[in-house]
């Protein structure tokens, strides 16, 4: 029997130490907060979408970073595999719309009590307030942990510390600064899965406005880079949402350089003709409206003056007064309202850390490290993310999971 040690107790960390103990070691567990799971007890506003129903082949589709190097952690412990687990530790699930599996009680805190009884089950030492200062290697083998001044032994370390996201949570980059001492490359880490900073002033007119049925599709110059469908949330510096925050993620490297177009199709059900045809019957039913009141069955109240003003049309213009080509113009930017994006929000409201220690230097089949013995990393540490939708949580419970269950 070995002794394991397992620096970190968020998602990839404490299924690490479960997937340790099963395979019959003594499982010590460190977490510098006073509780487990205190980013998972946030995700999915409190919900925890701990997982997609997607088939297992199309999960690499949804990783935007170095998905091949998920193949054998995701193929060793799949999505159906992740369900199984938290069914059978008493956490019924539930499968919503895109595939999102969420607790059929919406509390994250029923994903974190399944993880701890199983890890109390199987005998897992738990360490709260533990503060990790180092790992400690002799003769090129990690062999213990530094914690609260006191070095710990042991005869491999998993290093689960997470990435920067959300830093509130203890989400601090140790782990990252663990690794280059070691010997070990991060490349360069941003925040991803992060709302979007826009130029244009009037997105703050529009705070609080959620469309939930919209196509976005961003672009680099005229290159299409990311495009989805579904919900979006207008703020006071720009744009949120699962649509745009899955967009971040393709856009971490390029908004460095330069600025992106959003384009937005309020209305993807119709195509142009069908959304002129719609426009005209409105306006046939309202001859002697004002412009500006002749949208209301259109669009939502807030973002008419903003169509209204980009549109360049004379709100107090009687509808059939309106030209054919204003019309059409009128719909060109229904169906293509554009915003100029330049830049990310921070670490504070990342869900996800996009960057990491490098995967050329971590054996997938194991998750052990290239450079040092009897050292493994797990979760967002490692440089590979996903888009929304339960992705990367799928990524921390693989990882950790095959991370434990190397252990020799």
């Amino acid at each position: 029997m070995a002794k394991i040690l397992v620096a970190g107790g968020g998602a990839a960390g404490m299924m690490a130490a479960v997937a340790a103990a099963e395979s019959g070691h003594k499982v010590c567990l460190f977490e510098k907060n006073e509780r487990l799971g205190k980013k998972l007890f946030i995700t999915g506003k409190g919900r925890c979408n701990l997982t997609n129903a997607c088939e297992t082949e199309d999960f690499f589709g949804n990783v935007v970073t170095n998905a091949n190097f998920l193949y054998s952690p995701v193929y060793s412990f799949d999505n159906n595999m992740v369900r199984q687990f938290f069914e059978d530790e008493g956490c019924p699930l539930k499968t919503e719309r895109g595939g999102r599996v969420f607790p059929v009680s919406d509390r994250a805190c029923d994903v974190i009590n399944a993880l701890e009884r199983a890890m109390k089950r199987l005998g897992v030492e738990i360490n709260l307030n533990s503060r990790i200062e180092g790992v400690n290697v002799a003769d090129g083998r990690a062999c213990g942990l530094t914690v609260n001044g006191r070095v710990i032994r042991g005869d491999a370390v998993i290093l689960a510390t997470g990435g920067y996201s959300y830093p509130s949570t203890g989400s601090t980059g140790d782990g990252h600064a663990f690794a280059i001492e070691l010997g070990h490359t991060v490349t360069k880490c941003a925040p991803a899965l992060v709302p979007f900073i826009a130029a244009e002033e009037w997105v703050k007119d529009l705070q609080g406005l959620s469309l939930r049925n919209c196509k976005v599709t961003l672009y680099d110059g005229t290159r299409a880079v990311y495009e989805d469908f579904g919900e979006l949330l207008f703020t006071h510096f720009g744009v949120s949402g699962p649509t745009v925050l899955s967009a971040s993620s393709y856009a971490v490297e390029i908004i460095r350089k330069r600025p992106l177009r959003l384009s937005i199709d309020l209305k993807p059900a119709l195509d142009v003709e069908q959304l002129d045809s719609r426009i005209l019957r409105d306006w046939d039913e309202a001859k002697n409206k004002n412009y500006s009141n002749s949208l209301d069955k259109l669009l939502p109240k807030s973002l008419i003056p903003v169509i209204i003003m980009r549109s360049g049309i004379e709100p107090l213009r009687k509808v059939n007064e309106i030209k054919r080509e204003e019309r059409r113009a009128l719909v060109r930017i229904i169906k293509n309202f554009d915003l100029t994006l330049t830049g990310l929000r921070g670490y504070n409201e990342a869900i996800i850390t996009h960057g990491g220690v490098s995967v050329k230097e971590i054996d997938p089949s194991t998750m052990e490290s290239k450079i040092i013995d009897g050292l493994y990393f797990a979760g967002e540490i490692i440089d590979t993310d996903a888009v929304t939708g339960g992705f990367n949580l799928q990524i921390a419970w693989s990882t950790g999971h095959l991370a434990g269950s190397s252990q020799k």
